[in-house]
Parts: structure tokens; sequence; C-alpha cells
């Protein structure tokens, strides 16, 4: 299974609205063949694995990271190819998140004469796909807060220093946009750091959708975000809960909030927020620039808790990754 996950996670950030899946076939104890989805409307990875093998299937054992499809989408059902390929054993490890779909593949493949065995790295198949999990689950995206911070919480946003965090944490923050279907400031980033908001420095399908969100509209007609090919998608004066239900129904799985604070306050205070990427740089600024502003706790308890947090060391700047706790 964990070979199957590497294969899956060739596909972030390149298979939406589908799910990263990879899949491993075994025979004998040895793998023969492997395979990844490459994207919406190609084959999925247990047919990019058929594919990829020179030889019959037949009593073989299929690994794969996400329930096989039993449903007829844009392409065929993947359950149909396991069985008709004559299979043995069916190994996966997440169960498919939609309630109409899941554990449906164990009972078609089971009367076929397929042992099917899951849940094998549930909680790693099921963490790949986290955006896409939730998206399918309640139709809101997945939203995650990046902020470049000092040690006082500080963003010091000011043109004549635009970087807090070093390069390389920088090229980390290309890798996170390129995993993301859409990036969110507020619009007092977009007057004071003119944004662009693209993800550089890497080769990807395409850029994820740009959004502002602004009270009073008072956005700069020469800022970058506005400019064509596509510009940004501006929500002046509408609630940020409102805003994320239309993006996810449009079809937004995941968002990246960039700042500002006002942003990041309201998210924050709104429970919206379901992971942070903080990356905190090695000085005390002050001023009056709060990395979170909005309401925010009045007490200890009231605050947001971390869970699965992480911490990184990238030169000289500290990463600080967790997800928001729901207990």
């Amino acid at each position: 299974m964990r070979a199957a996950l590497a294969e899956a996670r060739k596909g972030l950030g390149r298979t939406h609205p589908n799910p990263a899946v990879g899949a491993v076939i075994v025979s004998g104890g040895r793998v023969i063949a492997t395979g990844w989805h490459q994207g919406a409307g190609l084959p999925h990875a247990e047919i990019e694995a058929l594919r990829a093998l020179n030889r019959s299937a037949r009593g073989a054992t299929i690994y794969v990271t996400l329930e096989p499809c039993s449903t007829h989408g844009r392409t065929p059902p993947c359950c149909d190819a396991i069985v008709q390929a004559g299979f043995s054993r069916v190994v996966y490890g997440a169960t498919d998140p939609n309630p109409k779909h899941a554990g449906r593949a164990d009972s078609l493949l089971a009367s076929h004469g397929i042992k099917v065995t899951s849940g094998v790295l549930a909680r790693e198949c099921a963490d790949l796909n986290r955006y896409w999990n939730k998206w399918i689950a309640t139709s809101l995206p997945y939203v995650v807060v990046k902020a470049a911070m000092t040690l006082d919480g500080r963003i010091a946003s000011h043109p004549e220093s635009r970087w807090l965090s070093n390069a390389q944490s920088r090229r980390e923050v290309m890798n996170l946009r390129s995993r993301v279907a859409a990036i969110m400031v507020g619009g007092e980033t977009v007057r004071v750091d003119d944004p662009q908001l693209t993800v550089r420095g890497m080769r990807i399908k395409k850029q994820p959708l740009r959004v502002v969100w602004t009270r009073s509209g008072n956005l700069p007609p020469t800022a970058k975000i506005l400019q064509s090919p596509e510009p940004a998608t501006i929500f002046q004066n509408v609630p940020l809960s409102k805003v994320f239900r239309q993006l996810g129904k449009q079809g937004v799985p995941s968002i990246l909030l960039e700042g500002g604070g006002r942003l990041l306050g309201e998210a924050f205070d709104r429970r919206l927020v379901d992971e942070v990427c903080l990356y905190l740089t090695p000085m005390i600024a002050g001023g009056p620039t709060p990395t979170v502003a909005g309401r925010g706790a009045s007490t200890n308890e009231e605050g947001l808790a971390l869970e699965d947090v992480s911490y990184r060391r990238i030169g000289d700047d500290m990463c600080l990754m967790g997800r928001v706790s729901r207990n």
C-alpha cells in the first residue's frame, strides 16, 4: 500500500475535480505493475496499472489507495475492469467519502468471488485527499491558512521589505499553491502588496483561481491580480461563509488564504479554517499589523486548538503546520 501511496502522490494538484489515486498490482509477492490517475477524464489508477501490465492479471492482487469506483462517470467503473481482469483479491485504503458510494465496491466485488480487504493504511490514504474528501462530503472547500510572520505575530507588509520568509520557504509556498484550486486575499493585501497569486517556478496544468474578498471594493485598477488573461474573482461585502459556499458549488474543493489580517481573522472567528501553515522568521517587528485580526477568542477555551502539528526548520525559518481540532 505504501507503494500505491507513492504512486498517488504523483497526481497531487493535477487531478481536480477527481482525487489523487495510486494502484499497484502484485503477483507471487512481487510488484508487476503500477499506475496513478493523471487527470480528470483520463483512466483511473487501476486502469493505468492494468495498461502497464505485460501479462495476465488473473489470480493477482491489486492494491489501491481509494475504494475502486462502482459507478459510471466520465470513465467506466473500475470495479468492472477489476472483475474482467480476473483479480483474486483487492486491497484498498480509504473508503469513498461519498455516502452514496461508500462500501459499494466491497459487495460488488465479493459477488464475483473476489476477496476484498479494506482500511489498509486508511488514515494515510484518506489524508492524501483531505481537500477532496471534505468537498465531496459537504460541498464546502477545504480551507488552508498560509502566512509568513515574525516571532511576535506581525506580517510587516511594507513595500520596501516585501519578503519575510526566505527563498526556500517561498519555493515551498509555490508547491502549496500548486495543490489548491483557489488562492484568496483581502482587499488591503491587494492595495499594499499588489500580489500576483500565481504558481511560479514549476510546471502545472492550470493556475489556481484568484479571489479577492473586499468590503469597500476599492482596488487599484492596475493591480496585477486584476489583469488578464484571467482576472481575479471579486467578492465585495459578502459574508465569508457565503463566499466559501458559492465557491464550493462552483467546484472549488480547496482554498488557500494568504492574508491579510482581517481576512484571516474573519475566517478564524467564523470557524471556517481547516488547516494552517505558518512560516516564522527570526525577527521582532512590532507595529500595528497582526497576522490574524478579527474579534479573537475571549478565553483559551474559545481559541482554536491544532492537532497533528509538525515543526520543520527551513534555513533560518520555522514552518509550523497543523489541522484545526474539531473536538
